[in-house]
């Protein structure tokens, strides 16, 4: 990263992108992009198709303060497949999963404080959360930490919801 941030260190031009979120949580948000193919025969990953620095300004309405921050990155998709505004986007689309899956996860399970730490552990405790979300979310289910909270103390409650014995009862609880 530190080449990506060394060719980007004085820049000169004006953004290849930039795109002004309307306020929202009290913020308004620029982000600009930049994008070069200068390095990709330089640098020493596979596939480079784009380099790429986000500057991610936010202005705070209440207080009147800036945050500026710059993040580096690369893509495989050459100018041809992507431009500035799409890579901006694909860079933005990342949040959508730290949402989606990560969030869900962490506030339901409270996963950054699992002390499960041996062996394949950490990984198959993972695996299991993500997929009483993903099997939840199948179900159509919006608010998953509701649906945990009324499903948590009644194992028979669970079964009957996934329908999974053969007397489970033939009223949904969704």
């Amino acid at each position: 990263m530190e080449d990506i941030a060394l060719c980007f260190e004085h820049i000169d031009r004006k953004p290849d992108f930039s795109t002004i979120d309307p306020p929202d949580h009290g913020r308004i948000e620029t982000r600009n992009i930049w994008i070069t193919t200068d390095l990709n025969d330089y640098l020493d990953f596979p596939y480079v198709g784009q380099v790429f620095m986000v500057e991610r300004i936010t202005y705070y309405i209440k207080s009147g303060k800036e945050r500026r921050v710059i993040a580096y990155g690369l893509t495989s998709k050459t100018p041809d497949m992507a431009s500035a505004k799409e890579v901006l986007k694909d860079n933005r689309g990342h949040w959508c999963i730290e949402n989606k899956c990560h969030y869900i996860i962490d506030w339901n399970f409270d996963e950054d404080r699992s002390r499960i730490a041996k062996g394949y552990g950490p990984e198959n405790i993972t695996r299991l959360r993500r997929f009483a979300v993903g099997l939840l979310k199948s179900k159509g289910v919006r608010n998953v930490s509701q649906k945990i909270r009324q499903l948590i103390m009644n194992r028979r409650l669970v079964l009957d919801y996934f329908k999974m014995t053969k007397n489970s009862h033939c009223a949904s609880t969704a």
